[in-house]
């Protein structure tokens, strides 16, 4: 054996034993104290309650008669248990009118946030692994539309669809909830992290066209990316109300949103509508609930896998 075999060893070994060493074993330590770990604990506990207390609100004052919602907490049960009630009058007021609203918001955010997730994603694949003129300008564009809200848009939105007659229809709730430029953003840059270029040029060779490459080789690595902009869409759609509030006009189009908005206000004349509006709130949220926790795992993979690919 040489002589530098003989006092290189003991040094390499002693590397790999001694962790003061390993920079970062030293951060990952620091980031594991106990004040830290108090801190981030107690931000998270505040933000649950934060987004907890208003549905538990619901949920518990969904069960009270008109008399106990003013007369007793509402953080606690009443007199009496009427949840079984209250669910039947949501169902039979106005004619029955509140199934017809949930199956407006399904239609609405399903058809929806679908082609909008695949025009989102279709189009941020094409930013991200096309190179044209004018891609920096479209990609700006992209950036503008998620800073513009979608109340400044409803009224011209309005005015346009009133020029081509197709305002008070489900067009014109549909068209608007097409377009979503956080998920064309999002689909951009998960795209350009997700998928190599080398794929797509080893399916070019292989004779697959563009619309091959995209379909057959893109959108199954873009599965987390697809849900997460699916959920983002979905939930923005079923909770929009200025858009359906400027469109429609027919009681029979509203979504559940606006539908419940019309309950409330004639709260002042008929009290009973203070309980119709509260059931209505804690069904309209049943659906949200279980996509959320259907899909949460692709949710958390499509907010993280795509920023830690090389």
């Amino acid at each position: 054996m040489s002589t530098a075999d003989t006092t290189t060893t003991p040094v390499k070994a002693r590397r790999r034993k001694d962790p003061v060493t390993d920079g970062r074993s030293g951060s990952r330590e620091a980031g594991r104290s106990p004040a830290s770990t108090i801190i981030v604990t107690a931000i998270l506990a505040i933000a649950a309650i934060y987004f907890l207390v208003p549905v538990y609100w619901v949920v518990i004052n969904a069960t009270k008669t008109t008399e106990d919602l003013f007369g007793t907490s509402g953080f606690w049960f009443g007199n009496s248990f009427n949840l079984v009630e209250n669910i039947q009058a949501v169902f039979t007021a106005n004619g029955g009118i509140f199934p017809r609203w949930a199956l407006n918001s399904l239609l609405y955010s399903g058809i929806g946030s679908v082609l909008a997730t695949y025009f989102a994603t279709a189009a941020g694949y094409a930013l991200a692994k096309y190179k044209f003129r004018g891609r920096g300008l479209v990609y700006g564009l992209v950036l503008g539309g998620v800073l513009v809200p979608g109340t400044a848009v409803a009224l011209p939105l309005f005015f346009v669809f009133s020029s081509i007659g197709i305002t008070n229809t489900y067009w014109s709730v549909l068209i608007p909830s097409l377009v979503s430029p956080f998920g064309l953003f999002l689909a951009s840059i998960y795209a350009g992290a997700a998928i190599p270029d080398e794929m797509l040029e080893a399916g070019r060779l292989d004779g697959v066209g563009e619309l091959g490459l995209f379909h057959r080789l893109a959108l199954p690595q873009l599965v987390p990316a697809l849900v997460t902009i699916l959920l983002f869409q979905f939930v923005a759609i079923w909770n929009n109300y200025m858009l359906p509030l400027v469109m429609l006009a027919d009681e029979r189009l509203y979504p559940i949103t606006l539908g419940l908005d019309n309950w409330r206000a004639q709260t002042d004349r008929l009290p009973e509508f203070y309980q119709l509006t509260t059931g209505g709130a804690l069904l309209s949220v049943i659906p949200l609930a279980i996509l959320i926790l259907v899909l949460q795992r692709f949710w958390r993979g499509g907010l993280t896998e795509g920023s830690v690919k090389g």
